[in-house]
């Protein structure tokens, strides 16, 4: 088996070591922070070590590592993290669920894809990208590097999704529309038309009703 390290000790990594450990090729050697964030020796009864003295204890052409850091700031410290660990040396490993459904080759390293996710032929993503549970990427689109996808997010085909973006659960996509750098698009979004760089679009919330429960005769 492959031998894996772990960036990251928090709630993404803790996924990442459940997929990894029952859904790939990979062994689990450790886990690896760096040592102002390091808080516990051990996680899972793995060793928890020092990024930056962990070319010491686990050579670069032996493990590989994948970095498993969420969507803080706009992807832009899974993405640091990312660069730090190449710049060391080391390969970076992907995983891609056996649940999900597959029709291209064209992904990068360091992503995260997961159960019920449908990827139709054609389609591209780059590095450093996570597409959370039960996504549906349609045809001939493009997930550029450092992307954050949640869950149930319909991407119609055709379309491209700058870098850095992240895009909330339940939000849908029309065909062969640009999605600009680093935009966030929330819950439930409707987009039918290219975004600009840098921008937010967040959704109506539900309003709450002026009717208590307790009041309510049809339930």
């Amino acid at each position: 088996m492959k031998k894996l390290i772990i960036f990251g000790i928090g709630e993404q990594a803790e996924m990442a070591y459940y997929y990894f450990k029952n859904d790939s090729e990979y062994e689990i050697a450790a886990f690896t922070v760096n040592e102002e964030f390091k808080d516990r020796e051990k996680l899972f009864d793995l060793d928890i070590v020092a990024f930056e003295n962990i070319q010491e204890q686990y050579s670069t052409t032996e493990f590989e590592v994948f970095i498993a850091i969420g969507y803080n700031k706009i992807n832009k410290i899974r993405t640091n993290k990312y660069i730090a660990v190449k710049e060391k040396g080391y390969k970076i490993a992907s995983y891609i669920s056996s649940k999900a459904s597959i029709f291209t080759e064209n992904i990068g390293e360091n992503c995260f894809i997961l159960e019920d996710n449908t990827i139709q032929p054609f389609v591209k993503i780059g590095n450093n990208v996570t597409l959370w549970s039960g996504n549906h990427i349609g045809h001939h689109s493009v997930i550029k590097d450092n992307c954050f996808i949640t869950s149930q997010v319909v991407v119609s085909g055709g379309c491209i999704i700058g870098e850095f973006t992240f895009i909330g659960v339940n939000a849908t996509l029309r065909d062969h529309i640009n999605i600009g750098k680093s935009n966030v698009i929330g819950a439930a979004t409707l987009i039918l038309g290219d975004t600009d760089d840098n921008k937010v679009y967040m959704a109506t919330a539900t309003e709450v009703s002026r009717v208590p429960s307790n009041r309510l005769r049809g339930i």
